[in-house]
């Protein structure tokens, strides 16, 4: 009896760990304020379940990094975005719901890149890529 107590208990543990790993966006990001940023990518994690963007942001006496969450990793690739879709370097335009808790953070709607007018848009559940132009 006390094994099979054992084995239900760490069950348990293990699925509470996966749930607090994949959040719920809407408990971590308000939809009701909106930030648009203009900076530079500093890193881009291509991770499960969802990628990060860290941009540096060109503030009055000091620039802030940000961490910008994308839509799942999965559905990103199959709307064409890679890990090396997004450099160091690039120069970004985003809009977005900023974290609840965490300041600098921002669930990303639309990220633009204007040099090559490559652009990601979270369109309802579903996000989608417009390839750049040559």
């Amino acid at each position: 009896m006390s094994t099979r107590r054992d084995i239900v208990g760490a069950a348990l543990v293990l699925a509470s760990a996966g749930a607090e790993a994949h959040h719920s966006i809407a408990a971590v990001y308000d939809g009701t304020r909106q930030q648009r940023l203009e900076g530079v990518v500093a890193e881009f994690q291509f991770v499960n379940p969802h990628p990060f963007v860290f941009i540096t942001v060109a503030g009055g006496e000091a620039d802030e990094r940000w961490r910008l969450e994308m839509d799942n990793r999965f559905e990103l690739q199959n709307a064409g975005m890679t890990a090396d879709t997004l450099k160091p370097g690039d120069r970004v335009v985003v809009t977005g719901s900023l974290g609840r808790m965490e300041p600098r953070t921002l669930y990303i709607r639309q990220l633009d890149r204007p040099a090559d007018g490559f652009r990601y848009e979270q369109v309802g559940s579903r996000p989608r890529v417009s390839a750049p132009r040559n």
